[in-house]
């Protein structure tokens, strides 16, 4: 495969294996929990109900500003603090949703081979970027957890942009800082829709990984390169070849 001058990640279903359950008790008792201690005292069915009322309403401020508008929870997590009559500082905020996140994560580990093509692809000489549909409150400590937080030469989180793949103005996003050459870029990814298709919207490759992660469905997606099984070396070998 030839040399790009940037790769752009996914990173949930592609480098990361995650498993979450917001429905369950625990993320809940444990954001209850820990606003308590802070003053804020909410009732589980209280506290869900507040949530979902909250992100609706930020929901509802994005409303026509993207084809695929992405919310920010910080503003959801510091709301449900000054409803009760606090007021927190930001890191009391990342806090509150940490401990929600961590109690909603079964399990959070890179897939075998992730460390080492990064480290090889940052060694080419190309840019190793980050594109991912997420939370930047759950993400930015995931990354640093799980090791790979300065593997990256820049990281885009949908929160953080109001918007998500497949939406182009996110891709366009790196390219336009970057000043990359879409056609020069390859999108790397576990979403036929977000990630392909979003990429070849903007004129990238792409690499499809069906991964475990993936949608149920897996239609025919326009990739440069389909690779089924989450085995990085492989992939690392073909992009290096």
């Amino acid at each position: 495969m030839k040399q790009y001058d940037a790769y752009v990640f996914d990173l949930y279903g592609t480098l990361v294996d995650i498993h979450t359950d917001e429905h369950i008790a625990a993320p809940w008792k444990a954001l209850a929990d820990y606003a308590a201690s802070c003053g804020a005292h909410y009732r589980l069915p209280e506290l869900r109900e507040s949530y979902l009322r909250l992100c609706a309403a930020q929901e509802e401020k994005l409303r026509g500003s993207s084809a695929c508008p992405e919310i920010d929870l910080q503003p959801v997590f510091a709301a449900l603090l000054s409803e009760k009559g606090v007021f927190p500082e930001k890191a009391i905020v990342r806090e509150a949703a940490w401990r929600f996140r961590q109690a909603s994560t079964s399990h959070l580990r890179l897939y075998a081979g992730a460390k080492e093509l990064l480290e090889a692809l940052g060694k080419s000489g190309s840019y190793v970027l980050l594109l991912s549909n997420a939370q930047a409150l759950f993400t930015r400590p995931e990354l640093r957890l799980l090791g790979i937080d300065r593997a990256f030469d820049r990281v885009d989180i949908s929160s953080d942009r109001g918007c998500r793949k497949p939406d182009p103005a996110f891709f366009q996003t790196p390219l336009n800082a970057l000043d990359l050459d879409p056609a020069r870029c390859l999108m790397i990814g576990n979403d036929p829709d977000c990630d392909v298709r979003g990429a070849a919207a903007v004129g990238m490759d792409s690499v499809y990984l069906h991964s475990g992660l993936s949608p149920a469905y897996d239609p025919s997606a326009p990739a440069t390169w389909t690779q089924r099984g989450m085995d990085l070396k492989k992939l690392m070998r073909k992009l290096l070849e």
